[in-house]
């Protein structure tokens, strides 16, 4: 019996434009740390991705943010590391700015709601590039508190990422689920649907900001927009 509804966060939870939101995150990002790293911001922006590379192939042996630290400092010097609260302090600040990028849907907290109250568990199973001060922030975007959500992934709880299926099998560990309780909601073919299949998940492919690099035939796959889940949320069970 279905138990556990896990969501994405980035154009599930909290529809966006996805290329604006990059954009305006490196400009926030470059103007508060190229000074004080005495770096161009192309600079910057290269070791961000490489770093942020190394947490998507981190195969689950150390944390996700030491992996990103492990590499930013290999690119920008080990001085770096002290300026790991500054930029916490970043995400509680200038992150705000990327706000502009992203959409309130008033179908998002409903739908939190309506599953809430018939006794789903919830997770917030976004990619954990980024510190749960970051990820918090965008939770409270969308319109949800992150209290909501029984488990947040975040670069300190996490050792893997999507898709790596064993990023699923994490959570569900740590939740002590199995594969049948639990669906996944997301609007990335690869990242939330082709690898949770891996791990005989269902899934459910939010349309609204759909990613679907592979070109899948989606006849198959549960999909819909945000609205048409809202619907699709209403008509679950409760859960015993």
């Amino acid at each position: 019996m279905l138990k556990y509804i896990f969501f994405d966060l980035d154009g599930t939870l909290l529809p966006m434009d996805q290329d604006y939101f990059i954009k305006v995150y490196f400009t926030e990002l470059c103007k508060r740390f190229c000074p004080v790293l005495k770096m161009e911001n192309e600079q910057l922006i290269k070791a961000v991705w490489k770093s942020t590379n190394s947490m998507i192939k981190n195969d689950g042996s150390i944390p996700n943010y030491q992996a990103f630290w492990q590499t930013f400092a290999k690119l920008c010097g080990k001085t770096v590391l002290k300026y790991v609260k500054d930029f916490d302090d970043f995400y509680i600040n200038e992150f705000n700015e990327c706000k502009v990028a992203v959409k309130y849907n008033p179908n998002i907290p409903e739908a939190i709601k309506t599953l809430k109250n018939k006794g789903y568990t919830l997770i917030a199973a976004t990619n954990p590039l980024f510190p749960a001060i970051a990820i918090n922030n965008r939770l409270g975007w969308a319109g949800v508190n992150p209290k909501d959500f029984k488990l947040i992934t975040t670069y300190e709880n996490s050792s893997t990422c999507k898709p790596n299926p064993k990023y699923f099998i994490e959570i569900m560990e740590k939740i002590k689920a199995e594969p049948e309780e639990c669906m996944m909601v997301g609007n990335d073919v690869d990242e939330d649907v082709l690898s949770t299949k891996k791990v005989n998940m269902e899934s459910y492919l939010v349309t609204d900001c759909i990613i679907n690099r592979s070109q899948t035939d989606l006849s198959d796959i549960t999909h819909g927009t945000i609205r048409e889940f809202l619907t699709y949320a209403r008509m679950l069970p409760d859960v015993k």
